[in-house]
């Protein structure tokens, strides 16, 4: 079955099916529309289009590889994952933090958002904010590092879109929540996610102790 519909691409459509297979295995999610920091405005991604035209091919490549490629036509996202749970990224504290603080903005402000983009406007001081609020922080400041590494990953697994051109700052961005956040924590897992950063609250309060001594 392959073989067929791999044989009716033409050499054009080779070349992007061999680039873009190797793009979602790096990068996970592809989203419909993208921000141009460059243009300030929101573009149709036309990698998105591509895979989409050709989903057929690409679904039954990964699917023998051990991959399942899924498809949301209302948000936008096509996604990969591996069904036997292998090549999984594990995120360090800080930047699961951030992105589940990003889902937890993504879902207070999504009834707002107009248009068909299903993106979320926020800021790394927004997102540092609401951490602090929701006491995540282990009652220390952040590095600008944790900060950038953060968004770096983020951003390169498509989950958020830095919207200036200017390289990332520890300080501030302004940023967009991609709707391929609803793809990584879906909505049956809220309450699982917020469970989580309890723990994480937690978890942080304990490490603040001070030690026991003898007696």
């Amino acid at each position: 079955m392959l073989d067929e519909l791999y044989g009716k691409l033409n050499s054009s459509e080779k070349e992007d099916f061999r680039r873009l297979t190797n793009y979602l295995l790096s990068h996970t999610y592809l989203v419909r529309h993208e921000y141009q920091p460059s243009q300030q405005m929101t573009l149709p991604n036309r990698d998105y289009q591509i895979v989409s035209r050709l989903f057929p091919v690409f679904q039954e490549y990964f699917e023998l590889s051990g991959w399942r490629l899924e498809k949301d036509d209302h948000y936008g996202i096509i996604s990969l994952s591996n069904t036997y749970a292998h090549n999984r990224l594990q995120l360090n504290r800080f930047t699961t933090i951030f992105l589940y603080v990003c889902r937890l903005i993504y879902e207070e402000d999504r009834e707002e958002v107009s248009g068909t983009f299903h993106m979320v406007k926020t800021s790394t001081q927004e997102v540092i904010g609401k951490m602090n609020t929701l006491e995540l922080l282990e009652k220390r400041r952040t590095t600008q590092k944790e900060r950038i590494d953060a968004q770096r990953t983020l951003a390169h697994f498509n989950i958020i879109r830095k919207m200036e051109t200017s390289p990332w700052d520890g300080d501030g961005n302004l940023i967009l929540i991609l709707p391929s956040v609803l793809s990584i924590i879906p909505n049956c897992n809220i309450n699982t996610m917020k469970a989580e950063l309890e723990e994480f609250k937690i978890t942080g309060a304990e490490n603040q102790k001070e030690p026991e001594t003898g007696g």
